[in-house]
């Protein structure tokens, strides 16, 4: 997990630096909005997570904006672009995403009226108990580093194709085939989180009503899209933000340009992120090992 997680640090600093020279050169108004704009808004945002967290030892802060600052980070850019029609239509489709994300993440419990408080996320208990992490100067670094620093400029760089759409290149039909499939990616994202509620809610009712478990004694969701891939909600999450790269591919002509980091980093992040989830699965439920043997990770049909 450590050797994960230092190599997660080691990529959000070099792939940008990389990327951001790759391609056609930034214009004067993406300099600006990346530059004059956006490291200020971004490091508030850090600043913001790493304190609250520490205060109140909920590290689940990025957890609760994860899904909200990506819209404002939009609009914001969008905004200084003077609304051309392309980041208007980008902006649209994030902002779709996040209330649909930050819907289920609700009902869990994560938001309470002091924002700080709520749900954390599981893994980040057990990790504080394991060895080299249960010291809290160990702890407060794994904090800032990689909990509120790594993950906010994640965050930040997934949305930074948007900036690529700087200028009045008209819109056309692949922006209309890409828009479709982000919005079919968000639906399918929307059915597996909504068949991993029921399944849990389910669950426990009849854990508290001491009722005969039946079908829910293996303990986790197995049904479904989740009999297809193991992981369904968190391959649509990759699946939503590579489609939205690939507007920028549509904006520049180019492939590959510099605004591809984002989505490059959170694919190895969700790699590590699902590893570790996987890793406490399989020791809580004794039929998990033998459904990953079965079942694909992200991917129907593969070993992926």
């Amino acid at each position: 997990m450590l050797i994960t997680i230092l190599l997660l640090i080691f990529t959000v600093v070099v792939l940008p630096i990389v990327s951001f020279y790759f391609g056609t050169p930034l214009s004067d108004i993406q300099h600006s909005i990346l530059v004059d704009h956006m490291v200020y808004v971004v490091g508030a945002v850090v600043a913001y997570c790493f304190l609250v967290g520490e205060l109140t030892r909920n590290n689940s802060q990025v957890d609760k904006l994860w899904s909200i600052v990506p819209i404002y980070y939009v609009w914001h850019m969008a905004a200084v672009a003077g609304f051309p029609d392309r980041m208007v239509l980008m902006a649209i489709l994030v902002s779709i995403w996040g209330i649909r994300l930050t819907y289920n993440f609700a009902r869990r419990g994560a938001y309470t009226w002091r924002f700080w408080a709520g749900e954390e996320d599981y893994r980040w208990e057990i990790l504080r108990k394991r060895p080299g992490f249960s010291n809290k100067i160990v702890w407060a670094l794994f904090n800032f580093f990689f909990i509120s620093a790594y993950q906010n400029v994640l965050i930040f760089l997934f949305t930074v194709p948007i900036v690529t759409a700087v200028g009045n290149k008209p819109l056309g039909i692949w922006d209309a085939i890409l828009a479709a499939i982000y919005l079919l990616f968000v639906g399918v994202e929307y059915v597996a989180d909504q068949q991993q509620w029921v399944f849990q809610q389910e669950k426990y009712r009849r854990i508290n009503a001491g009722e005969p478990l039946g079908e829910y004694a293996h303990g986790f969701v197995r049904t479904g899209l989740w009999g297809m891939v193991r992981h369904p909600n968190y391959a649509m999450e990759q699946s939503v933000w590579i489609v939205f790269y690939l507007f920028s591919v549509v904006a520049t002509g180019e492939w590959v340009n510099w605004s591809i980091a984002g989505c490059v980093l959170l694919v190895i992040l969700f790699k590590g992120s699902s590893d570790f989830s996987e890793e406490i699965s399989a020791e809580k439920y004794p039929e998990y090992k033998e459904y990953q043997k079965r079942v694909p990770r992200f991917i129907p049909f593969t070993k992926f």
